[in-house]
């Protein structure tokens, strides 16, 4: 083994890496001694160390299946000459949590997932990092520690579920949501929502549309940080087992070549990253969490940036929530790679952008492969929608803007009454007496980042208002976010949020409120000496939290259209 080439240059390769630190001279043999106890060699201890950090936890399907994941990537990086070290960190299951006081942890995990992969790789000075992720916030939070480290660094997304199968349909955990909806509105049995619960999610992977999980592992390819033609291999299928390893070997090449993440996640491959989203329908997660990203790795990069993308950007793919097709369809009908392909020959991305692999993005999308008569990713003079699925609106609710997702089939105004609700919860009440209806605009404040604290989800409600048959005919206003398997007109995000001060504090049950998408305009019908002398009446709320973590992350973190980050350095909001 140690005579291998792979090994020789790892050898020669280790004396010039950031392990030497850790490991090497007489003072550091207390260091190699306890290394050699989990039974590590001086030969191991010669090669580059290389992290794996896992967001593996039993706690629901998404993360469920990556230690079987990290044992291929080890075995790729031994195979390659280097020494994997893995360790673990947090994960919280958005579809669990959903719709409880435990959702609230979700956005927060993002940011404790970034700080304890930076703690452990600063700690143990590792050569290179692979980060090992699925649940939603999972990918994002290893991303901004792999630029935090600049280290040569990968993403491996652990891939989608496999599609349930209710009465010969595809369907997916939002179809239970709506189900639960569709009960409450007695359009269907208990017997009927709990055989639809039995099969959506019928093994381990992500949620399987285009919702937040899977727009992120697509927006990982596109940025260069997750090697394109990984992320999109569906969690059980034998191929994810090849390319782990893959990944393995590849990080070694990264390491000889010091090929890190400032090289790679630029402006450019951010810009492309928002454009495989916008042609997606992705979720509006990936615009939280891209402005985050961008603010650790400094480029400059704000929400009018993400709008003028998006504008410019056809939808093509027919993906769930509002389209047809789930994931695993499209990875069969040719994947992120045609996509890329799509868009790189469309000019609609810059193909000139580096990867982790050392190739282009324009390199990696020249090898894509059709499947003959797919429907799911059009092409661009057939667009579903001609524009892309992200909408910043902005206006006297929302003068640092707010987002909205759309397949182009919604209403281009919409003018309703708000019904205005100061929790989730208390708005979840009110939809399961069927107290929504028609051209109502529900107004749920005070859980954006501070607020909330932590930005709960949505979906519990969104769903359950399509499965009452509301999801054309009403709108939603929050300073909260959305799952990405919500669909309809769901406006969120909005800035700055009510615990500060934001004017949707200020509205009132029974305000008329104004959306014109095609202006990307959203108003209420108040004149500003009223909205004024509401202000003067409005009190700060008493936080929700006075200690532990949620106080914490309520006290440090930024507004939502700066990314709701914590990591103030970069951000636009201090």
């Amino acid at each position: 083994m140690t005579d291998s080439p792979e090994i020789r240059a790892g050898l020669e390769t280790a004396q010039k890496l950031r392990s030497r630190t850790l490991l090497e001279g007489v003072d550091r043999a207390g260091a190699r001694a306890m290394l050699k106890a989990i039974g590590l060699t001086d030969d191991d201890l010669a090669r580059p160390l290389i992290g794996i950090a896992n967001t593996w936890t039993e706690i629901g399907p998404c993360n469920f299946h990556l230690r079987r994941l990290a044992a291929k990537v080890k075995e790729g990086i031994r195979k390659a000459g280097g020494t994997p070290l893995e360790f673990n960190t947090v994960s919280i299951s958005d579809g669990i949590t959903m719709g409880t006081e435990g959702m609230k942890a979700s956005l927060m995990s993002r940011e404790v997932i970034a700080d304890s992969i930076e703690l452990v790789s600063r700690g143990n000075f590792f050569d290179g990092i692979i980060a090992l992720s699925a649940c939603d916030k999972t990918m994002p939070g290893t991303i901004m520690a792999l630029i935090r480290m600049d280290v040569p660094a990968i993403m491996l997304y652990g891939g989608s579920i496999a599609a349930g199968n209710y009465q010969g349909k595809d369907v997916t955990v939002q179809d239970v949501y709506e189900y639960i909806g569709a009960y409450q509105a007695g359009k269907i049995t208990a017997e009927e929502l709990k055989e639809m619960e039995d099969v959506a999610c019928p093994g381990p992977g992500a949620c399987g549309g285009q919702f937040t999980a899977n727009t992120m592992g697509m927006f990982a390819e596109f940025i260069g940080i997750c090697p394109m033609g990984m992320a999109d291999i569906p969690a059980m299928d034998e191929g994810k087992d090849r390319v782990s390893l893959n990944a393995g070997e590849l990080i070694m090449q990264m390491v000889h070549n010091d090929l890190r993440p400032s090289t790679i996640i630029t402006r450019k491959s951010l810009e492309n990253g928002i454009a495989a989203v916008a042609a997606s329908g992705g979720s509006t997660n990936a615009v939280l969490h891209s402005i985050a990203i961008a603010r650790e790795a400094g480029v400059p990069f704000t929400i009018d940036d993400i709008e003028e993308i998006s504008k410019h950007t056809p939808l093509i793919c027919d993906l769930k929530p509002a389209g047809k097709y789930v994931a695993t369809e499209m990875y069969k009908a040719g994947g992120n790679r045609l996509l890329a392909k799509r868009l790189v020959d469309a000019s609609y991305v810059d193909g000139s952008a580096i990867t982790c692999t050392g190739k282009t993005l324009a390199e990696e999308a020249s090898t894509a492969r059709e499947t003959p008569g797919q429907e799911v990713i059009r092409t661009f003079d057939n667009p579903i929608y001609a524009n892309g699925g992200l909408h910043i609106l902005k206006g006297n609710v929302a003068p640092d803007g707010c987002v909205v997702k759309l397949k182009g089939t919604e209403p281009r105004q919409f003018r309703g009454r708000a019904r205005v609700f100061n929790s989730e919860i208390e708005a979840f009440e009110a939809v399961k007496r069927t107290e929504i209806v028609p051209n109502d605009i529900v107004v749920i404040r005070y859980e954006g980042p501070v607020g909330g604290p932590g930005m709960q989800e949505m979906l519990q409600i969104t769903a359950a208002l399509a499965g009452q048959g509301l999801g054309g005919s009403v709108a939603m206003l929050t300073d909260g976010r959305f799952s990405g398997a919500t669909r309809g007109l769901m406006i969120g995000h909005v800035a700055p949020e009510a615990a500060v001060g934001g004017p949707i504090g200020l509205l009132q049950e029974g305000d008329t409120i104004l959306i014109d998408i095609d202006a990307r305009t959203i108003n209420v019908d108040l004149s500003e000496e009223v909205l004024a002398q509401r202000r003067m009446a409005w009190q700060p709320p008493t936080p929700r939290y006075t200690s532990g973590v949620f106080a914490k992350y309520a006290r440090s973190v930024a507004q939502a259209n700066d990314g709701a980050v914590t990591n103030t350095r970069h951000s636009l909001a201090r």
